[in-house]
């Protein structure tokens, strides 16, 4: 029989084991009420509490490229080009298939010129895409249908007027430059606002549309427009009979604020998107980068400098000179390498007093800089 001693030693010993027992096994009773009274749900558990939209979701990953940068040397290089160039210049080079854009004075606004002819072609193709016109529609121009300038055109029209497609329009205007088949098939699809129109909706910024050649350049010499000035050299003579302080003022109020402004970083991106489909329907995509592919214009320009193996299709612009100063001289266009590779180039000279051959060699060394810095 134990004795009293060893049976309270026991007591005792029993007693703490119950309290260390409790102090680990007892649960915290909040949780259980929680989940007692919470309401029964198919959904995981995570669901049930807030659970609130990152501010800066992270982008999927996806493997780094060398495409997604331009090159330094070719950075360099086209700031090089741009400042040693006497004159005004915009400079913009987009690689077509990356999001990157190298540029020099590429939001500033720069005469145009013919460049523009390359936003009525699209506004005409769209209008053929959307069943508003044909590409075998025809119309008759007449004499007083002329404008001014480069219009190879003018030659067709006899005393009954001349008839042909728009189609054909539009070619001539693109690979010849030739200013009223560009009037003319400008008319065809509303004039001016129709342009401006199309150009809205496909989100193109930063790039003006003027009133037609026969207007705008009228303006910009000092002079009102008159039909007879369309007839062999009267436009000349008219012009070199104002004083020249109206010309120089009409010539600096065109430059100051161009109508038929543009901003090299926005044609580069619209001739990337017309590349990639988005300007055009498939079909007329085509038809519009194989005509541009024959333009006749400016082969000591841009094209000048894109080496063998390349490609090049482009639209030239070119402006009125004013001694010492010619103006508007700008190429732009798509440069495709042998792997297909493409990159959408446009130099502006709004204004300048170099000759033509340093014209084109900056122009030549912008394709070069393409060339050279490709796939680095």
């Amino acid at each position: 029989m134990a004795s009293n001693d060893n049976r309270g030693g026991v007591a005792r010993l029993v007693l703490l084991v119950m309290a260390l027992s409790a102090c680990v096994s007892a649960p915290d009773p909040r949780p259980a009420q929680a989940a007692a009274s919470a309401p029964q749900t198919s959904r995981p558990a995570t669901n049930s509490w807030p659970i609130r939209q990152a501010p800066n979701p992270p982008l999927p990953y996806r493997a780094v490229s060398q495409n997604d940068a331009p090159s330094p040397t070719l950075v360099s290089a086209i700031r090089n080009l741009g400042q040693g160039f006497r004159g005004k210049v915009g400079i913009a080079v987009r690689r077509i298939d990356a999001d990157w854009t190298v540029a020099w004075n590429g939001t500033a606004l720069f005469p145009q010129q013919s460049v523009s002819k390359f936003w009525v072609a699209l506004t005409f193709l769209d209008a053929v895409d959307r069943g508003k016109l044909r590409l075998t529609d025809t119309t008759t121009i007449t004499k007083n249908d002329l404008t001014l300038f480069h219009q190879p055109s003018a030659a067709m029209v006899k005393a009954g007027g001349w008839t042909t497609s728009y189609s054909d329009l539009m070619r001539r205007a693109m690979t010849q430059s030739d200013n009223t088949a560009n009037d003319t098939l400008l008319r065809a699809v509303g004039g001016p606002d129709a342009v401006r129109s199309y150009l809205a909706r496909r989100m193109i910024k930063d790039v003006r549309f003027g009133p037609g050649e026969r207007l705008l350049q009228a303006t910009t010499a000092g002079l009102d427009w008159r039909q007879d000035y369309s007839i062999g050299r009267n436009f000349y003579t008219a012009r070199s009979r104002l004083p020249m302080a109206a010309r120089v003022k009409a010539l600096d109020n065109y430059l100051a604020n161009p109508p038929d402004g543009a901003a090299p970083t926005a044609i580069v991106g619209a001739l990337a998107k017309l590349k990639q489909g988005d300007m055009l329907s498939a079909e007329s995509t085509r038809l519009l980068l194989t005509v541009m592919a024959e333009a006749k214009t400016g082969p000591q320009r841009i094209k000048g400098g894109v080496p063998l193996g390349w490609s090049y299709l482009h639209k030239t612009g070119t402006g009125q000179d004013l001694a010492p100063r010619s103006t508007g001289y700008n190429d732009i266009g798509i440069m495709t390498a042998p792997d297909g590779t493409s990159y959408a180039v446009a130099v502006l000279i709004g204004s300048t007093t170099v000759s033509i051959p340093e014209r084109w060699a900056l122009m030549q060394g912008v394709a070069k800089a393409v060339a050279a810095n490709h796939q680095r």
